[in-house]
C-alpha cells in the first residue's frame, strides 16, 4: 500500500512540472528569422489593354452617276488606286449624241437672241419718236428677254449633257486599295443602283477603334482630377492577333462623346501608320494605353502578398515592438513580379517577403534586409 501511494506521488510531480518547463522553452525559443524588404514609392505608368477592331481612314464606294453599259474595266482587283484614276467606261456614244444636240440647240438659241436683241433695239428706238406702238416695242423688249433666258437654259443643258459625258467614264473618287468588282464588261449599270460597283479603302493611316467601360473611364478621370495622377501620352501600341507587337507606334485621336447602351462602353480612335499595309481593316487587335503615371506608387514582390479565401490581399510587415503585424491591402494590379498597392502600406514599412510560414500575427521576428535587385519605374495594366 505505500508502495503504490509513493509512486503516485512521484507520477503527480512529474506532470504539475511538465507545463512549467513547456512554457519556460516558449519563451526561450529565439525570434523566427525573416527577410524584409523597406516599402517605398516610385513612379510607374499606369497602361490599359483595350480590345479593338481595325478600320480604314478612308472608305468610298464607287457608283455609276449615269445608266449603260460598261464597255472595260481598268484596273486590277485587290490593287492600289488613285484619285480621278479612270475605272470603268461606259458606252458613250448615246451621251455624246447628246451633247452634240446640245450645242445645236445653244447656236440656234444664240441666234434667236441675235435678232431679238436687234428688233428691241429697233422698236425701242421707233417708240420715242412715236414710230411703233408702246405695246410692239414691249412686245419686242420682252421676247429679247425670253431669248436671253433660253439661251441660258441651253447653255446649261449644254453643261449638263458634258457632264453626262465625262461620267462616262465612271473615276476614282479617292486614293487607297480597290476591292473586288461587282461587275464585268457588258454588264448594265444604272444610275440609281444600290449595289457599288467596287469599294476603295485608304489603309494608310489607319483607324483603330478601341471600346473602354464607362467605368473604368469614370474611376480614372476621378483619380487624375484628385491631383493622385498624372495624365499619360496619347501614344499607343498594338498588338497583332498573332501576338507580335506591330512595329509601329499609334496616337490616340478621340473619344467617343456617347456611351454604347448595349454594352455600355465608349469608344476611342487611334490613328496608326501603315505604309507597309500589314494591317488590314476588320483585324481584331488589342491596344496598349498610357493612361496615367503614378508618381508615388507603391510596388511590393507578389510572394510578400497573399489572398484570403474572399480574394482579399494581406501581407505581414514587421512592427515597432519587433512582432509580426497583418495588414489588409488593396492591391488590384500586378506589374511582371510585384503587385500595385493603392492602400494598406506606406513608405518606410518593413514588408516581410521570407519566413512566412514561420511565423503568424503577433510573433517576434529577427528581420533581415532582402535585395531584390533594381526595382526602377514600371508600367501597370
Amino acid at each position: 500500500m505505500r508502495v503504490a501511494l509513493l509512486v503516485t506521488i512521484v507520477l503527480s510531480a512529474g506532470c504539475s512540472k511538465t507545463p512549467a518547463e513547456g512554457s519556460q522553452a516558449q519563451r526561450q525559443m529565439p525570434p523566427a528569422e525573416v527577410g524584409v524588404i523597406t516599402v517605398k514609392t516610385e513612379p510607374v505608368t499606369l497602361q490599359a489593354e483595350l480590345a479593338g477592331r481595325t478600320t480604314a481612314s478612308l472608305s468610298s464606294d464607287v457608283r455609276p452617276q449615269i445608266s449603260g453599259i460598261v464597255e472595260a474595266r481598268t484596273f486590277e482587283e485587290g490593287a492600289p488606286v488613285k484619285a480621278g484614276q479612270v475605272l470603268y467606261q461606259i458606252d458613250p456614244r448615246m451621251y455624246r449624241a447628246t451633247l452634240a444636240g446640245a450645242k445645236a440647240d445653244l447656236e440656234s438659241a444664240k441666234a434667236t437672241l441675235e435678232s431679238a436683241k436687234a428688233k428691241d433695239e429697233r422698236f425701242a428706238a421707233l417708240a420715242k419718236i412715236e414710230g411703233v406702238s408702246k405695246q410692239e416695242a414691249d412686245d419686242a423688249r420682252a421676247a429679247h428677254q425670253q431669248a436671253e433666258a433660253a439661251v441660258q437654259q441651253k447653255t446649261a443643258a449644254l453643261q449638263l449633257a458634258q457632264i453626262n459625258l465625262d461620267y462616262t467614264q465612271v473615276k476614282a473618287p479617292i486614293s487607297g486599295r480597290i476591292g473586288k468588282s461587282s461587275v464585268t464588261a457588258g454588264a448594265l449599270v444604272t444610275a440609281d443602283q444600290p449595289q457599288p460597283l467596287a469599294t476603295i479603302r485608304s489603309l494608310d493611316p489607319i483607324f483603330v477603334d478601341l471600346t473602354e467601360s464607362t467605368e473604368e473611364r469614370l474611376r480614372l478621370r476621378s483619380q487624375l482630377g484628385s491631383g493622385g495622377l498624372q495624365a499619360g501620352s496619347t501614344k499607343v501600341k498594338l498588338v497583332l492577333p498573332d501576338g507580335s507587337t506591330y512595329s509601329r507606334e499609334g496616337t490616340l485621336q478621340f473619344a467617343e462623346v456617347s456611351v454604347d447602351e448595349s454594352t455600355g462602353t465608349v469608344t476611342l480612335r487611334a490613328q496608326f501608320p501603315n505604309p507597309d499595309g500589314v494591317l488590314l481593316p476588320g483585324m481584331y487587335v488589342r491596344a496598349v494605353l498610357d493612361q496615367a503615371i503614378d508618381t508615388t506608387a507603391i510596388l511590393v514582390p507578389q510572394q510578400g502578398v497573399t489572398h484570403d479565401a474572399k480574394g482579399n490581399a494581406t501581407a505581414m510587415v514587421v512592427g515597432a515592438d519587433g512582432k509580426a503585424e497583418a495588414r489588409s491591402l488593396v492591391a488590384d494590379r500586378a506589374i511582371g513580379d510585384r503587385w500595385l498597392v493603392a492602400s494598406g502600406l506606406k513608405p518606410g514599412d518593413k514588408l516581410i517577403i521570407e519566413g512566412l510560414n514561420k511565423i503568424g500575427p503577433g510573433a517576434p521576428v529577427h528581420a533581415t534586409d532582402v535585395a531584390m535587385g533594381s526595382q526602377g519605374s514600371g508600367s501597370a495594366r
